[in-house]
């Protein structure tokens, strides 16, 4: 990846935060509720919201560092916006495209997929074991997929 420090900022971090926070959000959702409506209203509101919490979020921490430019500043902000937004949005098509429980599945292997091809990728730049690297960013995301089913199964059976 050749692009500069501030969108790689953006890049790693929207896709990292798009798959984690998109598919525990999909997982909880469909746990409790196994509506294709409430999970599309939970992606699209994460593509949107939380793409701009998390842009915020850089964008603070980025000037926090107090060793920016206000150039670098904003093409972080803009870069994890953007990339927060495309990847979260792309588990939308499974989920209009498939029967629920099917699509459910297919985002699963889909993000993590993703994730551990970004994992690998990273340990390369570093030198590092990619199994070791995939392993610890899977063993995250599984933990939140878990905590949100659980969450979810307890949800839909305390509000149902």
């Amino acid at each position: 990846m050749a692009f500069n420090h501030s969108i790689k900022t953006g890049f790693s971090f929207g896709l990292t935060s798009g798959i984690i926070t998109t598919l525990g959000l999909i997982v909880g959702l469909y746990s409790g509720t196994h509506s294709s409506k409430v999970v599309i209203g939970g992606i699209l509101t994460i593509a949107i919201a939380d793409s701009f919490s998390d842009a915020l979020g850089i964008h603070i921490s980025e000037e926090a560092e107090n060793k920016h430019t206000n150039r670098e500043i904003w093409e972080a902000t803009i870069s994890t916006l953007v990339f927060k937004f495309l990847f979260a949005i792309t588990f939308l098509a499974p989920i209009l495209l498939f029967p629920l429980s099917h699509a459910i599945i297919i985002c699963l292997v889909w993000g993590l997929g993703l994730l551990c091809a970004f994992s690998f990728y990273i340990a390369k730049e570093q030198h590092a074991r990619a199994w070791k690297v995939i392993v610890e960013h899977l063993l995250i995301a599984v933990a939140v997929i878990i905590l949100t089913h659980y969450v979810g199964v307890w949800i839909g059976l305390k509000f149902a």
